[in-house]
């Protein structure tokens, strides 16, 4: 399985395009914001030949779904998030005023994913752990076989994700943080909603928010 990695919006948010032998692709986290940076994703999709099988939000804030609409709307693919997200993606509209950036109204999840589930993918699979903190109902996504994750925005090279929104909570965030993200093999490389990848032993030792033992909020 491939990983590719599109950069949108005016939050540089990391979209994720997920890639099997089959040519079936996974859409994570879309953060287009309009037809010029749709046909980004959309010409690599149709450049290499795949089909999507899945949307996958890790968590609703306005810069991980400004895509979503458009890729439903092309695609007709299940979008699947947690049911925490829901008020969060209810609140989208209001997120766009504020941030004064266009919205294309993001369509409800076709289905909810929570911390065990396992989202099958020809050959490969991605096991759901439940992340919240930065979102009520945020998740991530791990491939096992391949020893990497797509964190969404619980952890950044150096950093975490913010607690000053509407359903954040920063000792939900450490405790995904310490008990979840770091409990993954020092090798795992993490694949986040913004930045560069990085990895889980890299954060452990050096992360100045949240160290494997600590956290500074």
């Amino acid at each position: 399985m491939s990983i590719h990695l599109f950069t949108f919006n005016a939050f540089q948010e990391n979209t994720y395009v997920l890639v099997n032998a089959s040519k079936q692709a996974i859409i994570i986290d879309p953060g287009m914001t309009d037809e010029s940076e749709d046909a980004v994703l959309f010409d690599f999709i149709e450049r290499n030949g795949l089909t999507p099988v899945y949307l996958l939000n890790t968590h609703c804030h306005i810069d991980h779904i400004l895509g979503n609409a458009a890729v439903v709307k092309k695609y007709g693919v299940p979008f699947y998030a947690h049911k925490n997200e829901i008020a969060v993606l209810e609140r989208a509209g209001a997120a766009s005023l504020r941030w004064d950036i266009p919205y294309r109204e993001s369509p409800m999840p076709t289905h909810f994913i929570d911390e065990g589930d396992r989202i099958e993918f020809g050959e490969h699979s991605l096991d759901v752990i439940f992340v919240p903190g930065h979102a009520p109902g945020h998740v991530a996504f791990i491939d096992h076989e391949h020893e990497q994750v797509i964190s969404g925005d619980v952890l950044f090279d150096g950093s975490v994700g913010r607690v000053d929104l509407p359903g954040c909570n920063a000792q939900d965030l450490v405790d995904s943080v310490q008990k979840k993200m770091y409990a993954l093999p020092d090798q795992y490389v993490v694949h986040p909603g913004h930045g560069g990848a990085t990895t889980i032993g890299k954060e452990k030792k050096t992360n100045y928010f949240i160290g494997e033992n600590y956290s500074r909020f």
